[in-house]
């Protein structure tokens, strides 16, 4: 196999210039939505990209939970590794990746967490495994074998088993405030269409960039 040979002409569809025009929000929203509808597997998963307290740059997947004009939360461990960063430079992106519409989204901005009311509601929504999973799991910590995950998770079940689950004091939500957004659509030849939108002094200003 030669891997250079690997690639795929891009056919789907184009953004003319009336996109540059658009509120990006609205245009994230259609983009989301039509994704959703699509069928296609995760279509919220994103890669949250931090910069580490080692100076390096780290992505992730994680799942796009709520999106409004304030932002795009996630959730998780504030003492794992993505949230040792954002504590040191609350800072991210996020990468929208839809292979099956030849679309991708990038988005910058400033971090803050979410209200403990929000992670409290958003923390009694998820299935019970899963919250038995965050008591379970000291994310990003070195464990020395899969049987202590197992055990703890015994242990919280057990523990757990005739009333509520509380949210752990160290589990809650994320909320990206963008201050980028570029929307890009595979075409033909590589000469893709890329819009890109900036917000300068509480509006956004838009261009087009070169594939």
């Amino acid at each position: 196999m030669n891997i250079r040979d690997i690639r795929q002409e891009y056919t789907l569809g184009g953004m003319d210039d009336s996109h540059l025009n658009e509120n990006p929000f609205t245009l994230f929203d259609s983009w989301f939505k039509e994704a959703v509808n699509s069928g296609i597997n995760e279509p919220s998963a994103m890669a949250l990209s931090t910069v580490g307290t080692d100076g390096y740059p780290q992505s992730r997947i994680v799942l796009l939970k709520g999106y409004s004009e304030e932002g795009f939360s996630f959730f998780t461990n504030y003492e794992s590794q993505k949230g040792q960063a954002l504590a040191v430079n609350p800072k991210a992106s996020l990468l929208f990746f839809w292979p099956e519409l030849q679309r991708q989204i990038r988005i910058t901005g400033d971090v803050t967490k979410t209200s403990k009311e929000e992670s409290d509601a958003y923390f009694q929504s998820r299935p019970r495994g899963s919250r038995l999973g965050a008591w379970t799991s000291a994310q990003s910590q070195v464990i020395p074998s899969r049987d202590l995950l197992e055990e703890r998770y015994t242990d919280f079940d057990r523990k757990y088993s005739a009333g509520d689950i509380p949210k752990p004091p160290y589990w809650g939500g994320y909320r990206l405030k963008p201050l980028t957004f570029e929307f890009w659509q595979g075409r033909e030849s590589r000469l893709h269409d890329r819009i890109y939108f900036r917000q300068e002094d509480s509006s956004w200003k838009a261009a087009r960039l070169a594939p």
